[in-house]
């Protein structure tokens, strides 16, 4: 069942991706049923916190009523930062999934790990490697991409 919520995590990466944002995709859900939904959208609405897990946290306590959401999960395609990883332990959200770590500014388990921080007042559960090639290769074919683009605007000054 992991691989369900993570496949649609993976179709909003691909709509940040076709927006020209960083791939990442996040979904909350609650009792089987998906209760928020974002992707990441920082260059577009010009605001660093539009990150695809707070997106999601955002849209799932409208949705539910309120800011705190016990018995949810959620299912993003790459390691929180240290922003979304304080936004998820804050809303209380319970597990934790994970498609693919971020070495250079994952904080659950690369940099830091402020889920499992027992310094916190709640902890999250951590669950590493869903889809965990799938949503390794849309990061790796954007930046790319994004490589070949800027060598080629470099080429043409």
């Amino acid at each position: 069942m992991p691989e369900r919520f993570m496949e649609e995590a993976l179709k909003l990466a691909r709509m940040a991706y076709e927006a020209g944002e960083v791939p990442v995709g996040a979904v909350v859900v609650k009792d089987g049923e998906i209760v928020g939904r974002g992707f990441n959208s920082t260059e577009t609405d010009k605001d660093p916190t539009c990150h695809a897990e707070m997106k999601a946290i955002r849209e799932a306590a409208r949705n539910l009523g309120g800011w705190r959401l016990p018995g949810c999960s959620m299912y993003v395609t790459l390691e929180p930062c240290s922003m979304c990883a304080g936004a998820i332990v804050l809303a209380r959200i319970e597990h934790l999934y994970i498609g693919t770590l971020d070495p250079k500014s994952g904080a659950c388990l690369s940099l830091a790990n402020i889920p499992s921080d027992d310094r916190l007042n709640h902890q999250v559960e951590l669950h590493t490697g869903i889809l965990q090639q799938e949503c390794s290769a849309i990061l790796k074919e954007f930046f790319k991409e994004l490589r070949n683009k800027n060598t080629k605007a470099e080429e043409v000054k």
